[in-house]
């Protein structure tokens, strides 16, 4: 599987200088919280399970900026970049990670379940494709409380296999609700090529089959993405349903710590790398005079003190008192 580059003529336009920057800025954020993390396991400091989103960037930058405050959002175990594009504090995330009290979810959630009410992000979910019948669900309270916003659901190509797909799909259409399904197809799932799992591998088609918008998309185009997610959210907010974006995406990390990736070979990933999303923006903001060796390095120092203030934060946070541990997991009645 062979990455293919989109032609000059194919790209959408660059914006003005700031928001570009905007955009450059975030994805390095994701990428070298990321990276601490991927540090910060191997020194035994995070636990469990740890998933990286790294050359997926493109795809939280990119939809982010569409959605509104109110808008609700559902993702996958594979969520950090999506949790710190939506607006959550770096700091609570980390703690997270850690498994600390000061963590988004106390620390009872760690990697694969931030969760924040205040920026209407709802996981983070450990379960493939858990998140689909959430969105659904979510759509339809909005829906019946006559509230104009969306549902933004994030989900691997692997939850195609899944029945909940199926299923949110046809209600999703049937009853017209505000979803914005957003498939992030890095071919391979857990460890399996996406051809030897699916007998059509266009899964933006599938969605097609039950009536809905959709279409596929560069998801290594920061700007491609954006546009594809504009006009998914301006066509939901007019009412014209729910609508279907496969982003064709790859990750250039193995698909957890603990997966010793046997399914592909180091020349298909290196061949990817070269069209990573951080290095293709750069180079094409340079190439537009919007981008310079300063304006990079003053980027990158500023990322920096912002993931050794989250690691800071994370080490200074307390661990829950075990007096606490059956707290929300037991009523007082049931405790009594």
């Amino acid at each position: 599987m062979t990455p293919t580059e989109a032609t000059n003529d194919d790209r959408p336009a660059l914006p003005e200088r700031a928001q570009a920057l905007d955009l450059l800025r975030g994805m390095i954020r994701i990428r070298r919280f990321e990276e601490k993390c991927a540090e910060l396991y191997s020194a035994m400091k995070i636990r469990g399970f740890l998933h990286l989103c790294i050359g997926e960037e493109a795809i939280p930058v990119g939809v982010m900026p569409t959605l509104v405050p109110e808008d609700a959002i559902v993702a996958t175990y594979r969520e950090h970049g999506h949790a710190l594009a939506r607006g959550m504090p770096m700091g609570a995330v980390m703690a997270e990670m850690y498994g600390k009290a000061g963590g988004c979810s106390r620390g009872r959630g760690g990697s694969m379940h931030l969760f924040d009410a205040a920026t209407r992000f709802y996981g983070g979910n450990a379960i493939v494709g858990g998140g689909l019948p959430l969105a659904v669900g979510l759509a339809l309270a909005e829906r019946m409380q006559g509230r104009p916003n969306v549902a933004a659901c994030f989900f691997g190509e692997g939850a195609v296999a899944e029945g909940e797909f199926h299923e949110s799909m046809n209600l999703a259409a049937l009853w017209n609700l505000p979803v914005l399904f957003l498939c992030e197809n890095n071919l391979y799932a857990m460890g399996t090529a996406l051809q030897l799992s699916e007998s059509n591998t266009d899964i933006h088609a599938k969605a097609a089959s039950y009536g809905m918008t959709s279409e596929a998309v560069d998801a290594m185009d920061v700007l491609a993405v954006g546009a594809a997610a504009r006009r998914a959210t301006e066509a939901i907010r007019a009412g014209e349903g729910p609508y279907f974006l496969e982003l064709r995406t790859y990750r250039f990390r193995p698909h957890s710590m603990f997966d010793p990736e046997l399914y592909r070979n180091k020349e298909e990933v290196e061949a990817w790398k070269q069209r990573g999303p951080i290095v293709t923006f750069s180079q094409r903001l340079r190439e537009a005079g919007l981008l310079d060796d300063a304006a990079l390095a003053g980027i990158e120092a500023e990322v920096a003190r912002e993931v050794d203030a989250a690691v800071a934060f994370a080490e200074a946070s307390e661990w829950e008192p075990v007096g606490d541990l059956a707290r929300d997991v037991y009523t007082e009645e049931d405790a009594a």
